[in-house]
């Protein structure tokens, strides 16, 4: 299944950094969301805290994933 989905180490530094920023707020974003769930949650847990954490790391993806856009149509037009 692995095979499938062999991707080529991308060569552009901006690329890279902007897949870890993609990736690296996927999993805060996991996280984040796990704090909610009233299985994971505790009384002490701070709703709005978690609350804007969700939103700082879909704001994060989301800026990562232009980024990607930005570069892949620029690299792809050259």
């Amino acid at each position: 299944f692995s095979s499938c989905f062999a991707f080529q180490k991308p060569k552009s530094e901006l690329v890279r950094t902007s897949l870890r920023l993609l990736t690296s707020s996927a999993y805060r974003l996991q996280s984040e969301c796990r704090k909610a769930l009233p299985v994971e949650s505790s009384p002490s847990t701070d709703v709005q805290l978690v609350t804007q954490q969700v939103i700082q790391c879909a704001y994060d993806i989301a800026k990562a994933a232009k980024q990607l856009v930005t570069i892949t149509t620029k690299e792809n037009n050259n």
